[in-house]
């Protein structure tokens, strides 16, 4: 299939973002990084090219209609867009667009009911970039399209929510932040759990001292489980699919209902339906508990397929040991326990109740020298224990979904930055990255170098870093 060159359009200014980096930065400057080349001593150029402020000639009055579209209609997405037309003031959604013809339907029936009119059908991403009526875009696609979609999207002067898992792997993280300050383009994760009051309350308890010092944390990921994997037969696409977009940068193989429907137990597309899909949202909470921590300093991940040794690529369990010098974060993920289980969406919703912490699955603990805090997330809200299992402290949460989408129109409209925003998300994912580089390297512990964003002792886990790209659909050093 033939592709045209990526969009290289200018952006509209921006005002108000006030991002750091947060890790250190040198004054080494090199075409590469460390990820692209190999190299373990050459700092991710995005590093020095995160903007303090965009400009504010594209601020716009809260009033003005935002223009919005879908990109991959699965459940998920259909359900972001119908919740920002519901919700936004002067919103429309403008396009659904899926490779797969047999997805959108729902969405554009209620859109319809919604804003009075039915969206566009369309299956290539590229008409909706080149409309220019389009403010922003919900990217919902598999996570091996999230971060070339997204780059597409800003170099084509829109604006973005991109669903988590939010890259493939860690290069893709980088050269998302350098397509957002360069277009300088809102790219919104998401990570819904940096919107809620609780998750802000809980760091401000930690900043205190009231909990003492933190030496560990855990961070749980455990969905219901066993579940098995019965892979399918490769056959011929069905005609409404285009299968070569879908696959996109991932390599050119037929057609398998296994790898269309169930993508996420594969590695070429995703990074597990619970380290990649379900822990990326304690993983980005913790982090924002903990106040923004850096990058560890080294990483160990054990597992396996314990219940099922079917065929699948990725395990049903693992446990993963991040060492950050001066504490220790450990992270349970996998669908292996029929007890374990999310915290209830009448939870999520109520002012006044906590999740059952004993067996939730997706709880937070948090270990301290004066006391331990249990963190839940998507309103699960927080609570801190003495010696003699007393409640000390406790706020509870509310699912944070409708500020999260509210929070990303409002970015557009203003140019601040986002609460999810792509440099703390990418930070966020580069440990899920971690976790599975050694897994798939054989459970090696793994030295990396926050500095450089460098694996420094194994080249099997270097060359994971980044992938191979199909052509026609690559991710360069220039975005």
């Amino acid at each position: 299939m033939k592709r045209r060159k990526f969009f290289k359009l200018a952006s509209t200014g921006a005002a108000g973002l006030a991002v750091g980096a947060s890790c250190k930065t040198t004054d080494h400057e090199s075409p590469g990084n460390a990820s692209g080349s190999g190299a373990f001593n050459v700092v991710p150029p995005y590093r020095n090219e995160i903007k303090t402020s965009f400009s504010s000639a594209g601020s716009r009055a809260p009033s003005d209609r935002v223009i919005l579209a879908l990109i991959g209609a699965g459940g998920y997405g259909s359900r972001l867009s119908m919740s920002a037309a519901r919700l936004g003031e002067n919103v429309q959604i403008k396009y659904i667009c899926d490779v797969d013809d047999t997805r959108g339907g729902w969405a554009m029936s209620e859109l319809e009911k919604i804003q009075g009119f039915m969206p566009k059908k369309v299956r290539d991403m590229r008409i909706v970039f080149d409309d220019k009526e389009v403010d922003g875009v919900f990217i919902a696609t598999p996570e091996h399209w999230h971060a070339l979609a997204a780059i597409r999207a800003c170099q084509a002067g829109k604006d973005v929510y991109v669903e988590k898992p939010i890259s493939h792997n860690i290069f893709e993280g980088q050269q998302m932040i350098r397509a957002a300050m360069k277009y300088e383009r809102i790219i919104q994760c998401g990570t819904q759990n940096r919107n809620p009051d609780y998750a802000y309350s809980a760091r401000d308890y930690i900043k205190s001292g009231k909990l003492g010092e933190v030496f560990a944390v855990n961070v749980r990921a455990l969905d219901d489980g066993p579940v098995p994997f019965n892979p399918g037969e490769d056959t011929g696409a069905p005609d409404t699919i285009d299968w070569d977009m879908w696959l996109g940068p991932a390599r050119k193989v037929p057609y398998n209902v296994s790898r269309h429907r169930s993508w996420s137990v594969y590695w070429e597309y995703g990074s597990g339906p619970s380290t990649g899909g379900c822990a990326s949202h304690q993983l980005d909470l913790a982090r924002l508990v903990l106040d923004d921590p850096g990058f560890p300093k080294s990483v160990y991940c054990a597992g396996g397929r314990y219940f099922f040794d079917d065929n699948r690529d990725v395990p049903d369990y693992q446990m993963t040991t991040f060492d950050y010098g001066n504490f220790v974060l450990t992270l349970q993920t996998g669908r292996c326990t029929t007890y374990m289980q999310k915290t209830p969406q009448i939870i999520r919703s109520s002012t006044t109740e906590f999740p059952m912490w004993m067996q939730n699955g997706t709880r937070i603990d948090i270990y301290g020298s004066k006391g331990m805090m249990y963190v839940g997330r998507m309103g699960g809200g927080w609570q801190v224990f003495d010696k003699d299992e007393e409640i000390v402290a406790q706020q509870t949460g509310i699912d944070p979904m409708d500020p999260h989408i509210l929070d990303f129109i409002d970015c557009i409209r203003t140019r601040k930055q986002p609460k999810g925003n792509i440099i703390e998300g990418h930070k966020s994912m580069l440990l899920i990255h971690l976790a599975n580089i050694s897994y798939r390297v054989g459970n090696k512990q793994l030295i990396f170098s926050p500095e450089y964003e460098s694996i420094l002792n194994d080249e099997a886990a270097t060359a994971m870093i980044r992938r191979e790209y199909r052509q026609g659909y690559e991710i360069g050093e220039n975005v």
